[in-house]
């Protein structure tokens, strides 16, 4: 081919209007087209991956003001888990009790607004047909309680912002009043999309001008005079027959909300689950104050109740999988105190076993962090008899316990100057028994059962104070 001349195709004049025409057209197509497909596909593979977050104009403590009035919508329960989270290991309609909690993080941007981004966290009791296979199991959120929220955020900072501008009127843009909705209403009214969330992140972007195609009469835009004919009275019929469609799907949506709520009124709670009463309460493997944590429970987890004494409870995890929690950090189900009658076992014996040799102000002699540098009671003790066979750790800490209650109205009064009290057992088997004046204060004021007493201590050595009927030791500077 080399040294082949190609010839050149000289197109007629009349034929250059024509070409740029269908130019014009080509070019309209890609960018109605071809690029908004691919601007959704993209949204769609971000929303798969996550995560959810959504950059606002507004600062941070605008933002983190507007979340507070939306902490209601940020837990709560599902009457389904469809639309919701992802199908897992087993289908959704094998979980029941479905709960979700969502955790938002605010940041700050270098041009003053702030990045607002949500995680939720979904759980649900999976039901299986070996009884001893079920048990709560977390899940994954398919990001529309995440877009949810961000969508009544963007609405409520809209709603403050007119407000601001309009002088602070209690207009009909004012946010004052405004209920919260849960993540099924919301839904209801705006459907989290991929491309919903592409569009809002996207919003600050400028718009791409397509060149438009003109049509003969029309000046390069389009206008109502295409519809020369259309008379009032058609655009009357035509506004109706719109605005009746609309209250057809407003209505249905109402029904199916309603639905929706009966559902998760009617539906039955067990009544033997417990309830984390705060974040990082620790599950642990035995009822001992020593014992291997498993994890740390979050708040409002809820757990299955299989035994309950004076001091633990123990739960269901999942599965055959067991745990103990300290009763105290539970809500217990109705009809069952959550803090127990202080119990007075061996109080009366004690006092004949022990007696008091020395009381003293000093500064703490060990190495716990809660006393350390800081001035507390030391009061001395010694056995009545040293070979005394009923002595050992239930009766040290019963005898504590009165010591305690004698003294205190003396250590409450001495409480700027006291930060703790230090009973010190002078004997062979003796050893030191640390406590804060604060947890005193709390266990005299009926907060703390004895058991919640002791697991506030610093026992040293801890080994002296276990018992083998009742978990009571503690490791030393544990507490």
């Amino acid at each position: 081919m080399t040294g082949q001349v190609l010839p050149v195709v000289t197109l007629p004049v009349t034929t250059l209007p024509c070409a740029r025409r269908v130019l014009r057209a080509a070019l309209y197509a890609f960018f109605l087209v071809v690029l908004p497909a691919a601007a959704a596909q993209s949204g769609r593979a971000q929303a798969s991956q996550g995560p959810y977050e959504r950059t606002y104009s507004q600062s941070k403590r605008a933002v983190e003001k507007a979340l507070k009035e939306l902490q209601p919508a940020m837990r709560g329960r599902l009457p389904v888990l469809e639309g919701f989270a992802l199908p897992g290991d087993h289908p959704l309609n094998q979980y029941r009790r479905a709960y979700y909690q969502s955790a938002v993080q605010v940041s700050s941007t270098t041009s003053g607004g702030s990045v607002v981004r949500v995680n939720s966290k979904v759980t649900a009791w999976y039901t299986d047909s070996t009884p001893s296979r079920s048990g709560y199991q977390l899940l994954t959120s398919n990001g529309r309680i995440e877009s949810d929220l961000l969508d009544q955020l963007s609405d409520l900072l809209a709603s403050s912002a007119g407000a601001t501008n309009s002088g602070g009127s209690s207009s009909g843009s004012s946010r004052e009043g405004s209920p919260v909705t849960s993540p099924l209403a919301a839904s209801a009214k705006r459907p989290a999309t991929p491309e919903k969330r592409l569009a809002d992140a996207g919003a600050a972007e400028p718009a791409i001008s397509a060149p438009v195609p003109q049509l003969p009469g029309t000046g390069g835009t389009f206008s109502s005079s295409l519809q020369p004919g259309l008379s009032s009275q058609q655009r009357a019929e035509t506004k109706y027959s719109q605005d009746k469609t609309a209250d057809q799907a407003a209505a249905s949506l109402r029904e199916e909300a309603t639905a929706l709520e009966e559902v998760l009124k009617n539906q039955a709670h067990p009544k033997n689950l417990v309830a984390i009463k705060k974040t990082g309460t620790p599950v642990v493997a035995s009822p001992s104050l020593d014992a291997k944590t498993l994890f740390l429970a979050t708040a409002h987890d809820e757990f299955e109740m299989l035994d309950f004494n004076e001091d633990w409870v123990h739960v269901r995890i999942s599965g055959l999988s067991r745990g103990w929690i300290w009763r105290t950090s539970l809500e217990m189900p109705e009809g069952i105190s959550d803090v127990p009658l202080a119990s007075t076992k061996a109080a009366p014996v004690a006092v004949d076993l022990f007696l008091v040799s020395r009381a003293e102000t000093a500064p703490f002699p060990g190495d716990w962090d809660a006393l350390r540098g800081k001035n507390v009671k030391i009061i001395s003790v010694q056995k009545v008899q040293e070979n005394e066979e009923n002595s050992g750790a239930q009766a040290k800490l019963a005898f504590a316990k009165s010591l305690l209650d004698k003294n205190y109205a003396e250590l409450a009064a001495k409480s700027q100057e006291l930060a703790g009290v230090v009973l010190m057992f002078d004997s062979v088997d003796g050893g030191m028994i640390a406590i804060t004046l604060p947890t005193v204060q709390q266990w005299k004021a009926g907060k703390l059962s004895d058991a919640a007493l002791w697991h506030r201590c610093y026992f040293d050595p801890p080994e002296t104070f276990s018992a083998s009927s009742s978990a009571v030791s503690s490791p030393a500077g544990t507490h």
